[in-house]
């Protein structure tokens, strides 16, 4: 009976997710989301054999090799959420609004919905840490890269587009990640989640932005024209790139 509802939940798509992450966020005491010793049990309801992975890793993130990141994500990779993408509707639709081609990269890819999706009208170049086989047989119109997105294998400027979504949460250096972003791209959309920080969380994320200003602070000041705005649950940040 639990692993039935584990596997309800991991199929929920991204608009229900958020509005069970704000109920933990905003009514489930601090006290309670950082005790291991209370969290150990949904964890493993959720993870199972992998639930110490997800426990210990914001305290071993930042001491991994490359090798030893990416073979993380790897080894996790049978236990993530399934649901094709993370990105709530209103955001989709944003993106779809905002992106302008020929080419776009989709950086922090995950399960490449996004990206197929783009591939439709634009040329589209996807990276992440992690590229399973099955993404370039789903999409094979879509040119995926395997790479660590702190160090993206592309000219500059070489983008139109530059997105990534629910992907800074994740990385290790983050101002040499958005460094990067702006690098190869000539506009830059960059989607969060709004979440509270805290030690023990149902994802492997190691930044956490809450506010507008927890993103606006670590982009630091651009001389372009900038928009910054909530979508539901998530923060919505866009710029041009010089």
């Amino acid at each position: 009976m639990a692993s039935k509802w584990v596997h309800m939940f991991n199929k929920l798509n991204r608009d229900v997710s958020l509005k069970i992450h704000y109920v933990l966020d905003q009514w489930v005491p601090p006290f309670v989301r950082d005790c291991r010793m209370i969290m150990s049990f949904p964890l493993w309801l959720l993870f199972k054999h992998r639930y110490k992975a997800y426990l210990d890793f914001k305290e071993t993130a930042f001491a991994m090799t490359e090798e030893e990141f990416r073979g993380f994500y790897r080894m996790v990779s049978d236990t993530a959420v399934e649901r094709e993408t993370d990105l709530n509707k209103a955001s989709i639709d944003k993106i779809i609004m905002h992106a302008t081609g020929p080419k776009i990269l989709d950086v922090g890819c995950g399960r490449g919905f996004l990206a197929g999706m783009l591939s439709r009208d634009y040329e589209v170049s996807a990276v992440d840490i992690v590229i399973p086989h099955r993404l370039k047989e789903k999409f094979p119109s879509v040119q995926f890269y395997e790479h660590n997105v702190e160090m993206l294998p592309f000219a500059d400027k070489t983008f139109d587009t530059v997105i990534c979504t629910h992907t800074l949460e994740h990385v290790r250096n983050l101002h040499l990640t958005i460094k990067e972003l702006r690098r190869v791209g000539k506009k830059l959309i960059i989607i969060v989640p709004k979440q509270r920080p805290y030690r023990y969380t149902f994802d492997l994320h190691l930044n956490f932005f809450p506010y507008r200003y927890s993103l606006l602070s670590v982009m630091g000041k651009v001389k372009d024209e900038v928009v910054c705005e909530d979508i539901d649950s998530d923060i919505f940040y866009m710029e041009t790139t010089t």
